[in-house]
């Protein structure tokens, strides 16, 4: 059986094609339409499908997939092996529950911590009984500068690049400083956090920005936890499929 997963985001979707459990193609479309689709079902005998959207909008998409395939939308109700405890399930962002349903199907009986470094960095805890309660949520890398420039009125506007230096020597590098070496040891803390309250913790680290943080990270006491898995989230959302 085939399947196909779609994650569309505020800027992208990202598609993964599976045969059952195994990642057989992924990629990425600034956005996916019915033409687009049509030939993605065509390529690979699709018989099974799921999206999931941060908007209403893929009516179209959904008709057709409804209608060529067993089609999931994917909810904070779905299960697929994680009990979810969230108090507000409705507001649990879709890319956090799938990372944590991709972590729990990779490592099924270890505590897991995802970290999604994306537009904001999140953590999520999931535990080797499945399950998750909660998590945290902060500002991501490139937000972090965007607010500067923002919020003041002489910062300048700086784009991210992996700066090395424990302090700046100018403004622009300055800032780059403060978030970069600021944002790992908020990670490093955090990792610390989770690994007190869950042993034989395993991170797993994940998201377009996760670069900056394995290549900092990896010298450190916590790079046996450290795994980078970039297709997590695509992971999850097949599993859901595999568990209906």
């Amino acid at each position: 059986m085939a399947h196909l997963v779609i994650d569309i985001g505020n800027s992208r979707t990202k598609f993964a094609i599976f045969y059952r459990r195994k990642l057989a193609e992924s990629g990425t479309i600034e956005k996916l339409d019915t033409i687009q689709l049509s030939r993605l079902l065509d390529n690979h005998k699709i018989t099974h499908s799921i999206i999931s959207s941060v908007n209403d909008e893929i009516n179209k998409l959904e008709d057709l997939l409804k209608e060529r395939t067993k089609y999931i939308r994917f909810s904070a109700s779905l299960k697929a092996g994680v009990i979810n405890k969230y108090k507000s399930p409705e507001t649990l962002g879709l890319d956090r529950f799938a990372g944590v349903i991709g972590a729990k199907s990779l490592f099924p009986d270890t505590n897991c911590l995802v970290i999604d470094a994306g537009t904001c960095i999140t953590y999520d805890a999931v535990d080797n009984a499945g399950v998750y309660e909660g998590g945290s949520i902060s500002p991501g890398l490139k937000m972090r500068l965007k607010a500067m420039h923002k919020f003041t009125g002489r910062l300048p506007e700086v784009e991210l690049s992996d700066y090395a230096d424990w302090r700046g020597y100018d403004t622009p590098s300055a800032m780059l400083s403060g978030v970069l070496n600021g944002c790992t040891e908020e990670v490093r803390g955090m990792i610390e956090i989770y690994r007190s309250r869950y042993p034989g913790l395993l991170v797993i680290l994940c998201g377009g920005d996760a670069i900056f943080f394995d290549t900092r990270l990896k010298n450190s006491i916590f790079a046996h936890t450290l795994k980078t898995a970039p297709d997590l989230v695509l992971i999850g959302l097949n599993e859901v499929i595999e568990q209906q």
